[in-house]
Order: C-alpha cells, then structure tokens, then sequence
C-alpha cells in the first residue's frame, strides 16, 4: 500500500490541487479541512494509517501551531511538512522547532513537494528503524512497531494482544522467515513483563550434548570441561520472557526437564543438589508440524499440549501482499542509509513484481531481495531491473538483456579532389553512423546529417519524458544548470511537462 498523506488546509482549492499533484507523485492522499478534522483524523490511526501530514500554518479556529502542539503530546505521530507563505518564514522557524521536519512555501512547486515528501519519508523510516532497534533492546516493542498493514495479519495481532494480557504459554508457528520473533518480542511488550529480559533460544542450534547445560545451567565441576558454574537461560529469563525458536528440534531428554520447568516453575542444574525456582513468561516458536512430530515420537504429546495452549499462526508472506510495499520501502529506507546510496523510492512495476512473487523464503528473503536490490542500483529509483532473480520465476516480468546496437551504416564517400599522399590522409571507406541511438535520429529522411540544434531539442524532449518532468533531474542528467534548461526549452518551444 502507498504511503497515505494528509493534506490540511482551509482553502478548498489549495487542497484540492495538493490532492491532485500528490495523487500524480504516487501517493494516496486523505483530506481535512480544518485543523480540529485532521487531529481526529490522525487518532484514528488504525482505519487512516496516515504516514505524512501537509499542514498549512494559517487556518481559523485550530491553527497549524495548535495542531503541531497537540501531535506533539501524543507518540507515534506522523512527520510533519508545514505549509506557509511568502514572508511568513519566522512561522515555519517556530514550526520546525515544534516538531515539523519540512516547511514549502505556497503555492509550492509538484517538483518541490516530491523532494520534500520523499525526504520526510525516508527521515521517518530511519527514525522508525531506531525506535525499534531501541525498543528491542529495552524489550519493550509493541505490536504498533511492526511493520504490517494488511488485513491478513490483523487476526495475528489480535491474539497476540490477548496472550499478552495473561501469563499463558504461547506457540507461535509459521514457515520460516515470517518474523515470528517479532511477535513474540511484542507479546512481551505489550505484556505486563515489558521492560523485563527477553531471552532467545535457538533449539536447533545447540550441540546435543550442551542442551541441558545452555538451558538449565550448570554446576561447578558437574562434568568434564565445566570449569565454572553457568547460569541457564531459564534463570536468565527470571521475571522476564523465555523464547524457545524451533522448539521441536529439543531432544526427548531435555523435553522432560522442560515440562517439569512448566508445571513446577523451577529448574535443575546439571550436578546441582536442589531445584531453583524461576518465574518466566514461555513463548515458543516452530516452523514444524508439531502433531506429527509426537505421531513419529520425536516430540512428547504431553509436553506439545502444554507448549500449545494458545497457538498463534502467523501466514507466509505470499498471503499477505498488502504488506510487501510497506516491508519493501522500510528495508529500502535502512539499507539506503546503511549503504550510503541515495535511492529513495521504488518504480509501480518493480512493486507490481514483489507483490506477484510468491517469496517462498518469506521476509527474510524480501529483506535480502531489497538488500541486493540497493547495492546493484545507481538511479534514485529500485526498477525491475534490480530484481533479476525475482523477474525470472514471475511470469510477465522477464528482464529482457539489453538491445543490440544498430548495425553501423556503410559508407563509400567519392573525393574528387587532387589525389592524397600518404596513409594517414586516406578517406576511410567504412564509416560507422548509429542512426537511431536512443531514438534520436542522428541523419534526416534524404541522408543528410541533422543540424545539431534539432538533435538538442530531441535530447532535451526525451530526458523530459525520461524523467517525468523533474525539472532539476533533467538538468542533472543532461549537466546544464536549470536556467540554461528553460532558456533552450523556450528557444525550442518545448513546455515543462506536468508531475
């Protein structure tokens, strides 16, 4: 789904025509006209999802100021592009330091507005990014942090939310790569645990012979090479959340430990001569078919049904599409910043393909395709042209290698002139002329050569059309200043052409 942005302003002709141009830059657009409308408007977050406010400073009743101030009071609120006008630039100062990241002055240019827009974007993304590598490592990330905006996963939410208003051991499952860890880290803080440690297991990972010392700790000299005594995870996890990932791959042996750990609410150290007593909230996670496991006896029945009193399926990412362009532009907006590349949005086509493809490895793999994605560009703009291997399983979207030059135009000139000395004054008799290149004819219909003033003003029509009418991005890939640009585009009789 495409970023939503709320136009606030008084005048309806102003926002209308704001409306229009944003609509043209490829985002959804939702409208108030006044700044009481749009306060309500950005409380009712989980219908809007507004991810951008264009306010206008001067409005009757609820100013701009007044409506900064009250976002101000509230968390999670969308960034802010101030609107003002001519002269009124001591108001967008005293905006910006109430929290606006933007200020346009009116009327402002579709070009300006893009560049405002995306850049206020890309700052909230990487804000978003922080907030939540902060609020995991405090274990206090809520289901409000996780990127997802469609309906498929608001069941998921709901009953995380219910798991998280009790003690009551929850089995998340799902393919591998959905992000079950995410769940079960909000779980925990929206859980009155929150703050508390959060302590991941991953089950496959451990040596079968270190299960039961990483889990339950340890004693002093208990066996060969325990030279020290160790803490287990479970009373790592005291007061707080124990996460056991691919709970189904633990060895019968350790299962049994686990259960008593469930019912008793206390653990045995390997070689210690008492129990200890650990206070833990247990969520587990499994891309496995649990039932089946306990059907071959690899995984103890009486332990599955303890673990799965309140299970929690999270669906594969090809059942939730509408989250693809939300999860594509969050890992664009990171691996951009992290990457030092300047790409700051992806084209209707290369969206089109993400959300066509099945993504058998789920987020993860998303989050690699992206990744890739950023390093292969060097455009402002992911195409499907940085999807290769995406492109080649989804039908429709073959990228196609690119065109052979057009066959060079052989020549045999006639000099009439006195006859010529030497080797290096000899006419050559091959003369390579690409007639087409880019679709600017270089000869015109009788063979002759074209003046270079209308090949220019081909030049400058085809960046124009390249480029959307970007005014400043034609003048960059053209390299002439944009003075120069509309002075040629004025001597051509060529008009800009709209956003």
């Amino acid at each position: 789904m495409a970023k939503r942005v709320l136009v606030v302003d008084d005048d309806p002709v102003q926002r209308r025509l704001l409306e229009e141009v944003i609509k043209r830059l490829g985002y959804e657009t939702k409208t108030a006209a006044s700044g009481e409308q749009a306060l309500s408007l950005l409380d009712d977050r989980e219908t809007n999802a507004i991810g951008l406010v264009l306010l206008d400073l001067v409005m009757p009743e609820v100013d701009g100021m007044a409506v900064l101030d009250r976002m101000r009071e509230k968390p999670g609120m969308p960034p802010v592009i101030v609107q003002t006008a001519h002269g009124s630039i001591d108001a967008a100062i005293n905006a910006m330091r109430a929290g606006a990241v933007d200020f346009v002055i009116k009327p402002a240019s579709p070009e300006r507005l893009e560049v405002s827009i995306k850049s206020a974007l890309k700052i909230e993304a990487l804000s978003g990014e922080i907030s939540r590598m902060r609020k995991t490592v405090e274990g206090t990330m809520t289901f409000a942090d996780l990127v997802m905006r469609g309906d498929a996963m608001n069941r998921v939410v709901a009953l995380g939310k219910r798991a998280a208003a009790s003690n009551i051991p929850v089995l998340i499952e799902g393919e591998s790569g959905v992000g079950k860890e995410l769940i079960a880290r909000a779980v925990q803080g929206e859980s009155d645990r929150a703050g508390k440690p959060f302590i991941t297991v991953n089950c496959g990972a451990i040596p079968e012979n270190l299960v039961e010392s990483v889990l339950f700790g340890h004693e002093k000299g208990s066996f060969t090479g325990a030279v020290d005594k160790r803490i287990g995870k479970f009373q790592e996890a005291d007061g707080g959340t124990l996460f056991l990932d691919e709970v189904g791959e633990l060895p019968l042996e350790a299962q049994v430990k686990l259960l008593r750990a469930l019912q008793e609410g206390e653990v045995d150290p390997v070689g210690s001569k008492r129990p200890v007593k650990v206070d833990f909230r247990l969520i587990s996670a499994t891309n496995r078919d649990m039932i089946q496991l306990v059907k071959e006896g690899k995984f103890r029945e009486d332990l599955y049904y303890r673990l799965n009193v309140f299970p929690i399926w999270v669906p594969p990412l090809r059942e939730r599409a509408d989250d693809i362009p939300e999860l594509a532009h969050h890992f664009l907006a990171r691996f951009a910043a992290e990457e030092g590349k300047r790409v700051t949005s992806i084209s209707e086509d290369a969206l089109r393909l993400l959300k066509s493809y099945s993504w058998p490895g789920n987020v993860r793999q998303l989050e690699n395709a992206l990744f890739r994605a950023v390093v292969l560009t060097d455009g402002a703009e992911l195409t499907v042209s940085e999807f290769p291997q995406i492109a080649a399983h989804v039908e429709g979207f073959k990228v196609q290698p690119p065109e052979a030059p057009a066959a060079p135009i052989s020549t045999t000139p006639t000099y009439t002139g006195p006859a010529l000395l030497g080797a290096e004054n000899t006419i050559p008799q091959t003369i390579e002329v690409k007639p087409g290149a880019l679709g600017i004819p270089a000869m015109d219909p009788g063979g002759n050569v074209r003046p270079l003033d209308e090949i220019e003003a081909d030049m400058i029509r085809l960046a124009l059309g390249r480029y959307r009418g970007h005014m400043t991005e034609v003048a960059k890939r053209l390299k002439i200043g944009r003075s120069t640009l509309y002075r040629k585009m004025q001597e051509y009789g060529l008009e800009p052409r709209a956003n």
